[in-house]
């Protein structure tokens, strides 16, 4: 049955690919990005999910002219690397009022139109790196640990209305992702923190530019729109990733740390 699909960070990436995949399918797709796109099978629609207002006025807008919304994809996100100390204010609320509270604000303008279809479906990207704390990407990790928590008090609290709510945590991918990323300059410049820094920011870039491609993440996520009862959590990740997001539940928490630290070499 065709779906009408809303899904955010939609120009480029697991977003371009999901919303490609979607609409190639049959479903009615929706993009929602910051820059003008243009698309014959896409719907695309200029919104900043950290603007409130814009996230309520898009929404609507999206809802009258199709009379209901059935999936909503919080996809939109980005990146900041450096160390937690040196983070500037500025650098944590862009890393969070993008990740977290973007998602947070596309779910409260879409949550009252599923509420009332009494059906509707809510996938929200999560992140490996929402399930351990990445070193030098902490507030990252911090947003996607936040959307954790959320979804999963989300989906107890919604569940009755009808409405599913779901989470993808990719591994490394090679996406645009990675050059878009900003580095902290305090970071790279600090004596202690630079040189390590450096090193751990070079494997982590290594890591990305040869992980999956994100047709393969657009793909799981199709499957998710078609299931009646998706998995609350699905990762999707290279086995050494997969298997590290199972072995954290089996080792102590300073097992673990080391493991990180001896993996990004910090």
């Amino acid at each position: 049955m065709q779906k009408i699909v809303i899904i955010t960070g939609a120009s480029s990436g697991f977003g371009k690919s999901t919303a490609e995949l979607l609409a190639t399918k049959g479903h009615r797709v929706y993009g929602l990005c910051r820059r003008p796109m243009e698309h014959d099978k896409i719907r695309y629609r200029q919104c900043d999910v950290r603007d409130r207002e814009n996230v309520a006025h898009v929404v609507q807008s999206i809802v009258e002219e199709e009379g209901r919304v059935d999936v909503l994809i919080n996809n939109a996100g980005m990146g900041i690397g450096g160390a937690l100390e040196l983070a500037t204010a500025e650098e944590i609320d862009l890393q969070m009022g993008t990740n977290f509270m973007g998602c947070v604000n596309m779910c409260q303008a879409v949550l009252p139109h599923m509420r009332h279809q009494r059906q509707g479906k809510i996938i929200n990207l999560s992140s490996v790196g929402g399930l351990m704390g990445l070193p030098y990407q902490g507030f990252y990790s911090a947003s996607k640990f936040a959307i954790e928590g959320f979804s999963e008090a989300l989906a107890a609290e919604v569940r009755r209305f009808g409405i599913r709510v779901c989470m993808v945590e990719p591994g490394d991918f090679a996406t645009g992702f990675t050059g878009s990323r900003k580095n902290s300059q305090t970071t790279l410049d600090d004596e202690d923190y630079g040189p390590v820094f450096r090193r751990t920011l070079g494997l982590i870039e290594k890591e990305e530019n040869g992980g999956l491609q994100p047709e393969v993440l657009a793909r799981r996520i199709a499957r998710l729109v078609d299931m009646k009862r998706p998995p609350l959590r699905n990762v999707v990740a290279n086995l050494e990733q997969w298997l590290s997001t199972v072995i954290k539940h089996i080792l102590s928490g300073n097992q673990m740390v080391g493991i990180l630290r001896d993996y990004y070499k910090c």
